[in-house]
């Protein structure tokens, strides 16, 4: 008997950011390559861009809130480097109540934006998982969506899996914090994160990167990707460029069914004892 396909989930960060990002969330959608993407709802592209989202079949692609306190916050008094948050949040020195009101800001936004709940939450750079902000984020959620919970990112990597220091690092600094507290508070999420690398190489390196993670990768895990149709500002040069071109061609539907696996929005029902997301 075949065995049934493992469930994917396949998202793409920083909607808004520009309209290549724009334009490869939607083509890649169509195309049945992704099922999620995350929005950075004070970028300049994420007005204009939104619509085109909302226009998208009901069910066919996750779209979430993809919290940003680095780049684009709604109060850019709170703009700090990533190292900045990392180190104030982890000595409990973040301000509690200005960070409360831009997290509800940025919900605000997404809503005016599709005039629903977001189907998740993430974090720029990962910023929801560390301490102090991951406990404001989920009391923002659960005081705002009492019938809706949005499924949270997970940054844990898979075991066993030689996946590189960065996605060690990604993880080292608020994935268990934040599955405790999302367990205690009935939050889900994925299993396992693939997809974090230094945004080096081209194509042929992606390609082979993309095969590494979904040989590491199980029922219930999520790859997180940052595709683009034209070049956008930033540290991560032409990769964007590669990643869409991998995603977008015959080799990814490749590796897919040759992994076994089958993209699809959503994650299953609350996990119980013994299923893949317990």
């Amino acid at each position: 008997m075949t065995a049934a396909p493992r469930r994917l989930a396949v998202c793409v960060d920083d909607f808004g950011l520009g309209e290549g990002v724009n334009e490869a969330v939607l083509a890649l959608a169509h195309r049945g390559r992704i099922s999620a993407t995350s929005c950075m709802v004070g970028a300049a592209h994420f007005p204009t861009g939104a619509p085109a989202l909302s226009e998208l079949a009901p069910g066919s692609l996750d779209v979430g809130l993809h919290l940003d306190l680095t780049a684009f916050p709604c109060d850019l008094r709170l703009r700090r480097t990533l190292e900045r948050w990392i180190v104030l949040s982890h000595l409990r020195l973040l301000p509690r109540a200005a960070l409360r009101r831009e997290i509800d800001a940025q919900l605000d936004a997404f809503e005016r934006a599709f005039g629903r709940p977001p189907s998740h939450v993430d974090g720029h750079e990962h910023v929801h998982q560390l301490p102090v902000v991951r406990h404001a984020l989920l009391a923002a959620l659960e005081a705002r969506y009492r019938d809706h919970r949005p499924w949270l990112r997970n940054t844990r990597r898979p075991r066993g899996a030689a996946l590189g220091a960065k996605a060690r690092v990604v993880e080292a600094v608020g994935a268990a914090g934040l599955e405790r507290l999302a367990t205690t508070k009935g939050f889900r999420q994925n299993r396992h994160l693939v997809g974090v690398y230094d945004f080096r190489g081209d194509a042929e390196r992606y390609l082979a990167l993309l095969a590494a993670w979904l040989r590491a990768a199980g029922d219930g895990d999520l790859l997180m990707c940052h595709p683009a149709t034209q070049l956008v500002s930033g540290a991560t040069g032409t990769a964007r460029l590669w990643e869409y071109e991998v995603l977008a061609g015959p080799a990814f539907g490749a590796l897919l069914a040759r992994e076994g696996f089958r993209v699809v929005p959503g994650l299953p029902p609350r996990p119980t004892a013994g299923s893949p997301f317990s």
